[in-house]
């Protein structure tokens, strides 16, 4: 991937990794555009980053998705790259009935949204010059934790829907990237924790994308990173470890 001259649109850019990636997209010299659900937060990071075009979205609701497409294509025309990052992740306890309203929260913003909007913006991205798709998913996606099973399952699906966009899209000309993160210290999580401000520990978001980007520039298409590769080379092992104690 070229990563200067682009027009990027990023889901869930006010933090952690989509914050990281805008950054640092930016001082490459891209047109970037982010979304978000609080709009106090677009206007922080619209104040600090002038460049930066921002557009408040709600990833659950179709309609909002739709919109989002729609405001980026319009404000940005040269759009070529989604970053699908926007995630959240909840604890689950299967033994019992399941809360639905977290269930569907959980799976239409890390699931149905990246499906959505990549199909939204195809028509838009062919032909553009190095177009691409850039799924982030999970070293979850390939050895889950049992206590968060609907994101280590959402995940595993972003994971094989991006093998399948791939082969699809291949006579395209869209690349359709998958990185899969380790534990990255954002705030992902945080609605599961007594202390919301609280982060999630492990790799820092600076070197997280360092080594987001130097994939992308090299055309890996599918990358895992730092501890991230280890649960897709020895996932069964290491599913046995991380659930001990379950």
């Amino acid at each position: 991937m070229k990563l200067t001259g682009n027009t990027i649109l990023i889901t869930g850019g006010t933090s952690g990794i989509g914050k990281g990636l805008a950054q640092h997209f930016l001082g490459l010299g891209n047109t970037v555009i982010i979304c978000g659900r609080r709009n106090d937060r677009l206007e922080e990071l619209k104040a600090q980053y002038p460049d930066l075009v921002t557009i408040q979205c709600d990833l659950t609701a179709a309609a909002s998705r739709e919109n989002l497409v729609r405001q980026a294509i319009h404000e940005c025309p040269d759009l070529n790259i989604l970053v699908n990052n926007a995630g959240i992740q909840l604890t689950g306890d299967l033994t019992n009935p399941i809360d639905l309203s977290a269930l569907e929260r959980e799976i239409s913003t890390n699931l149905i949204a990246p499906i959505h909007l990549s199909s939204l913006v195809v028509e838009q991205l062919r032909g553009r010059p190095e177009p691409g798709i850039v799924n982030i998913s999970s070293g979850l996606a390939y050895t889950p934790i049992a206590f968060m099973p609907v994101y280590c399952a959402s995940k595993a699906a972003i994971h094989s829907w991006s093998l399948s966009l791939r082969k699809q899209l291949e006579r395209t000309g869209i690349s359709v990237y998958e990185i899969a993160p380790p534990s990255v210290d954002t705030e992902l999580g945080h609605e599961r924790r007594k202390d919301k401000d609280q982060t999630h520990g492990g790799m820092s978001v600076n070197e997280f994308i360092d080594e987001a980007m130097k994939a992308l520039e090299s055309n890996i298409f599918q990358v895992a990173i730092g501890q991230a590769a280890s649960m897709l080379d020895q996932r069964d092992a290491l599913f046995e470890r991380l659930n001990a104690n379950f």
